[in-house]
């Protein structure tokens, strides 16, 4: 029978409190921040993360817990290849265990260790999660990742990466509802004051609408503001 170590069972307090995590108290920041702080606990190389996601063609850091983090992405970002990248578009887990002896990924392994980044895990999202994307960890110490340290750090990313994608996707979800929420309030008004328009004037609906998008274009104003500015004062204002 194997015993555990004191290492596997503060690993495995951690992915408990990984799998408590709740919408209602977090934000998607603050979700990063108790990933972070708890990869800090069960990682070793004094870690710093981030979250790539990727929307058609092009990933971007959704939240890094350190500047050097999202700087990193950034040069992968920038020169189209690297860990992090490689992690999120094919879906398979990618490490760079020595940026000062590897050559794959042109550039980066060297800016990452001149930026004293000693290795790289960059974990993707679940196939089974609706965005595409991965956890990246950038070790910042020489503490070499044996491959006990990789296989904690694995498990740790699997369950990470669930409420870091969830909560992504919520509030992703939540700013489409705004979004679709505002654009129907700027429709409804929009519509009312087509309306005045066309009863005032004897305006088809083209017409009435022309009408507010020439005095927006004139007055240098959003049309649901002039709009609105008909509807509460009756006045179709010429600036």
């Amino acid at each position: 029978m194997t015993r555990s170590t004191p290492e596997d069972d503060l690993a495995q307090l951690a992915f408990e409190e990984l799998g408590r995590m709740s919408f209602a108290d977090h934000s998607l920041e603050s979700v990063l921040q108790k990933v972070t702080d708890l990869a800090a606990r069960v990682l070793p190389g004094e870690p710093a993360t981030s979250v790539t996601i990727v929307d058609g063609r092009r990933a971007t850091t959704v939240a890094a817990s350190h500047p050097l983090a999202r700087q990193l992405d950034e040069v992968q970002y920038a020169q189209g290849s690297g860990p992090c990248v490689e992690a999120a578009t094919t879906g398979v887990l990618v490490e760079l265990l020595d940026t000062t002896t590897e050559t794959r990924w042109a550039a980066f392994p060297r800016v990452a260790a001149q930026r004293d980044c000693r290795a790289v895990l960059s974990f993707p999202l679940p196939a089974q999660e609706l965005v595409r994307g991965g956890l990246n960890v950038y070790a910042r110490t020489s503490e070499r990742l044996d491959e006990r340290a990789r296989q904690v750090a694995a498990r740790f990313a699997a369950y990470a990466v669930v409420p870091v994608s969830n909560m992504y996707l919520y509030e992703s979800a939540v700013g489409r509802a705004e979004h679709l929420r505002a654009a129907l309030d700027s429709r409804a008004v929009i519509d009312q004051a087509k309306g005045i328009l066309m009863e005032r004037h004897k305006l088809s609906a083209d017409q009435a609408f022309s009408a507010l998008a020439e005095v927006s274009m004139t007055a240098n104003t959003k049309v649901r503001d002039i709009a609105t500015h008909l509807v509460q004062t009756g006045e179709l204002r010429l600036t």
